[in-house]
């Protein structure tokens, strides 16, 4: 699973792949219509999802191991929806990552992770090791 190509942007829901990049923003593809755009980084601030990890009791889990289990676990264990109760959500990223670290994740960086993957998820751009 390859997380590098898809950025999130700051002020956008949705997600999009890195075309190209420029000293002075980012040139995007939307994964929602496939069009190509300019995003200054004046004024947003990005986020590439190979580099995001999850606190954990002991260090930090890679976003690509949370979204492998997260597809392993996708029929027995089906993502809520980030519309859910809190206590819903908090049950379900346990189940996920039983160790993560309460303190310092909130229940709006569980919602991103969740959103995060159904979007990718309903694209199939998700693929485990072993299929790519």
């Amino acid at each position: 699973m390859n997380l590098d190509p898809y950025v999130s942007v700051s002020g956008f829901g949705a997600l999009f792949k890195l075309v190209t990049s420029r000293n002075n923003g980012l040139i995007l593809e939307s994964l929602e219509n496939g069009k190509s755009k300019f995003y200054s980084v004046r004024k947003h601030q990005f986020t590439p999802l190979g580099t995001v990890a999850i606190y954990t009791l002991e260090d930090t889990v890679s976003l690509k191991e949370v979204f492998e289990t997260m597809l392993t676990q996708l029929e027995n264990n089906p993502p809520v929806s980030t519309k859910s109760e809190t206590y819903q959500i908090e049950e379900y990223f346990e189940s996920i990552l039983p160790d993560y670290d309460e303190d310092r994740v909130s229940v709006n960086d569980m919602k991103k992770v969740i959103r995060w993957f159904l979007f990718l998820n309903e694209r199939e751009l998700l693929t485990t090791d072993e299929e790519e």
